[in-house]
């Protein structure tokens, strides 16, 4: 099945980096980057706030072991956001290009 993954990166580089990587490997389809997000979270026992950029990525699922590899080498974070959704439908023409593009 299809799969959307969202990463926060450190910055625009490190996001683009990641992204390029990922294309160039086929373990994605397409990958949005979103620039300057505000982001809330806990981190070691306190409320901590970063700017940061996100990728959305389209994918297969049976690529997400692969993306994680990957990610972990390229990433500055001590514990990198990657999280998956499953893709539940969509537009079955586009569904197939996903499949068509992580081969």
């Amino acid at each position: 099945m299809h799969t959307v993954i969202f990463i926060t990166c450190a910055h625009k580089k490190e996001a683009e980096n990641i992204a390029k990587a990922l294309i160039k490997n086929k373990l994605a389809a397409c990958v949005n980057i979103v620039d300057k997000i505000n982001s809330l979270f806990w981190w070691q026992g306190k409320v901590d706030c970063a700017q940061e950029v996100l990728l959305i990525i389209k994918s297969k699922r049976t690529k997400l072991n692969k993306i994680i590899k990957l990610v972990k080498s390229r990433h500055s974070y001590q514990v990198p956001e990657i999280i998956a959704l499953p893709i539940i439908g969509g537009y079955k023409p586009y569904l197939n290009w996903i499949n068509d593009s992580c081969r």
